[in-house]
């Protein structure tokens, strides 16, 4: 293993990057609880709306020139609406929020601290940027679910200790293809949300 370096990149400096991020998206949530059956034509969407945002925000770690793990954010005013509803319905101004998109690494890399340096990242940039709140949020899926490994461990206790607070009352849907479905379905997610200021 080579030594890991971390950098940042806003908007289309994304692109040299983009076929190797929307390749680990896929095989990162692939696992449960995600179980996302994904593939290129829908990441090239998904991720070309950030690339083309000059205010996101792409967090990126290498071992050499492997991209191992990334993490991405944006203003939640440039959110699809399911992200957005929830907060203009309990009356958040969506300008006052940085939201999260994604963080993903492979299995090799975990518990080296690189989640806490995405995390530390993007709250860095949020905080410049005059966000009050910073924001993402995370698929539940019930404890009896069939695919839930038997050591399956969820993050919240890696989000609490880094500031984040589990809101149920703002909760959205999402749709994606789930592994063995024919079709995609709807998804419960409960936003995780920080203070900055």
């Amino acid at each position: 293993m080579n030594e890991l370096t971390l950098t940042t990149c806003q908007g289309q400096a994304i692109a040299p990057h983009l076929r190797a991020l929307a390749q680990l998206r896929i095989q990162v949530f692939h696992d449960f609880p995600y179980l996302y059956d994904g593939n290129l034509t829908y990441e090239a969407d998904y991720l070309g709306r950030y690339a083309a945002n000059p205010a996101s925000l792409f967090v990126l770690a290498f071992d050499g020139d492997h991209l191992v793990g990334a993490s991405t954010g944006q203003p939640l005013s440039d959110e699809v609406d399911e992200f957005k509803r929830p907060f203009e319905a309990a009356g958040t101004a969506l300008d006052s929020v940085f939201y999260y998109g994604e963080s993903v690494l492979l299995h090799d890399y975990r518990g080296q601290g690189i989640g806490k340096a995405f995390m530390a990242a993007r709250e860095a940039h949020a905080a410049r940027e005059g966000y009050a709140t910073a924001a993402f949020c995370a698929v539940e899926r019930p404890d009896e679910h069939p695919l839930r490994p038997e050591n399956y461990r969820p993050l919240h206790g890696f989000w609490k200790s880094q500031g984040y607070q589990r809101r149920t009352e703002l909760t959205t849907t999402f749709s994606w293809k789930d592994i063995g479905e024919q079709q995609e379905s709807d998804k419960t997610l409960v936003f995780w949300l920080k203070t900055l200021r």
